[in-house]
C-alpha cells in the first residue's frame, strides 16, 4: 500500500520510477475493475431477490379463473348501400373540380362517382394529416 500512498501525491509521483508507476497503475486499474464488478453483482443480486418477492405477491394474488362458455359468433347482417339521390354530392364534386381547374362548372360533366376504399394503415393516415396540418 506504500505504492498507493506516493501515487496520490503529485511531488512523489513524480519522483517515483516507471516501474512503480506502472504497478501503482496496476493497482489502481484492479480495485476499480474489482469495485465496479462487486457493484454489478450486488446490482444483480438485489434485482433478482426483488423480482422473487414481486413473483411471490402475484402468486398470492392470482385472481380466479372463471370458465367462459365458447359463444358462436353470428353472421353479420350485411345490408346493401341504399340507393340515395346522389344529386347534392354530384354537385359539391362539381364546384370543387370546377373551382381547383378555375373554370365554369357548364364545362365539367360529372357522370359516375365510386368510392375507393382506403387501405392505408393507421400510421399512415396519421401522417398524412401531420403533414397536412403542418403546412397551414
Amino acid at each position: 500500500m506504500e505504492i498507493l500512498e506516493q501515487f496520490t501525491h503529485a511531488d512523489s509521483f513524480a519522483l517515483m520510477p516507471m516501474g512503480d508507476k506502472l504497478i501503482a497503475t496496476i493497482y489502481v486499474i484492479m480495485l476499480g475493475m474489482g469495485i465496479t464488478f462487486t457493484a454489478l453483482v450486488l446490482i444483480w443480486g438485489l434485482t433478482v431477490l426483488m423480482s422473487k418477492i414481486i413473483m411471490a405477491m402475484d402468486s398470492n394474488m392470482k385472481p380466479e379463473i372463471k370458465t367462459v362458455e365458447p359463444v358462436v359468433a353470428q353472421k353479420p347482417v350485411v345490408e346493401e348501400p341504399k340507393e340515395e339521390d346522389q344529386s347534392e354530392l354530384i354537385a359539391v364534386i362539381t364546384a370543387a373540380i370546377a373551382a381547383s381547374l378555375n373554370t365554369s362548372m357548364h364545362n365539367i360533366v360529372v357522370s359516375n362517382i365510386t368510392r375507393v376504399s382506403d387501405n392505408t394503415p393507421v400510421w399512415g393516415q396519421t401522417g398524412r394529416s401531420e403533414v397536412m396540418a403542418s403546412r397551414f
